[in-house]
């Protein structure tokens, strides 16, 4: 078969050990044609990891690119810059891979020309003991299709059956290069904090071109799920984080989504992240909740400033800076 030139993309922020073995995971791959991008947003590293990227970069094992700010966003449109791959993946740098990772992901371009993005499996670390470990699913319910509720039902973890899904997880995803080059799309950085969200938007804008985003169970990995570091640039439990993810997706829907669409999205996100019920599953104490709904209306309002200033102004900050 005549494998494509891949560029693996790798956005990493304050990741030591688990960048270096997720690089490591990369280079094993049995694939012919790879190239390998680290956009590093880290001020410094430990020694003997400062050592191993210098020594892989010297080598031509990877292209070691060295950036003074925090975006992931920003880092996946610097990355797609300076890539020459026919099919672009994003990893996290807290993966680990199995052999014949890219090529189950490269397949799907070769054999199905409707394919724009393929979306991977993922197996997360901190949920694989969960009770619902040995769940399996065949067919996504209709749900799982409909951008008002969608995110709660798209299901990439214990889904078995490839098939058409509306977004990616950002962690295992890849694309065709005509979607950047030929559609001119980018990821939005104007989705802050860790950007959760941001692949959702970026995928619900590809779905206009007309391709599709292909759900491939066999392009898997496992997420190691680092509490901070890597994609996040502040810690989940942080208060600015709270305040970030919930303009993220206040941001999404009003941004892509129409009014109706609106009113159901934002209707489950307060039922699930305010107020606790499934899949949350969050704490019920008045506390608790009063605490939430703060940081939801608060992100209301700062996610409405920014699709205001956006009349003028696209956010694009990081961008600018490279041009």
């Amino acid at each position: 078969m005549d494998w494509p030139l891949i560029s693996v993309i790798i956005p990493t922020y304050n990741r030591e050990e688990p960048l270096r073995d997720s690089i490591a995971d990369v280079l094993k791959q049995d694939y012919p044609h790879l190239e390998l991008l680290a956009i590093d947003q880290t001020p410094t590293h430990k020694p003997e990891i400062e050592a191993y990227l210098q020594c892989q970069a010297n080598a031509g094992k990877i292209r070691w690119f060295r950036v003074d700010w925090a975006s992931l966003p920003g880092a996946r449109n610097y990355g797609v810059r300076r890539a020459n791959g026919e099919i672009i993946i994003f990893l996290d740098d807290d993966v680990v891979l199995p052999e014949g990772f890219l090529k189950a992901h490269a397949r799907n371009y070769l054999e199905r020309p409707e394919v724009g993005a393929v979306a991977g499996r993922v197996f997360d670390r901190m949920k694989l003991t969960d009770s619902g470990g040995n769940l399996t699913i065949d067919d996504l319910p209709p749900e799982a299709m409909d951008p008002g509720i969608a995110w709660y039902y798209i299901d990439l973890v214990h889904t078995v059956k490839a098939q058409q899904v509306l977004s990616v997880r950002g962690c295992n995803m890849s694309f065709r290069r005509s979607i950047f080059e030929q559609w001119g799309l980018t990821f939005d950085e104007r989705f802050q904090g860790s950007a959760v969200r941001e692949e959702s938007d970026f995928c619900l804008r590809l779905r206009q071109t007309g391709y599709i985003i292909w759900y491939d169970p066999e392009a898997h990995l496992v997420h190691l799920g680092e509490e901070t570091g890597g994609c996040h640039d502040i810690s989940t439990r942080s208060l600015k984080y709270q305040l970030t993810f919930y303009h993220n997706h206040f941001f999404m829907g009003l941004k892509n989504l129409k009014p109706s669409q609106c009113l159901r999205f934002f209707a489950r996100l307060f039922d699930c992240h305010v107020l606790g019920h499934p899949p949350c599953n969050k704490s019920s104490s008045l506390v608790n909740t009063a605490v939430r709904l703060n940081f939801f209306v608060l992100g209301f309002f700062q996610a409405l400033a920014t699709v205001i200033k956006a009349n003028g102004n696209d956010g694009q900050i990081y961008t600018w800076q490279d041009k």
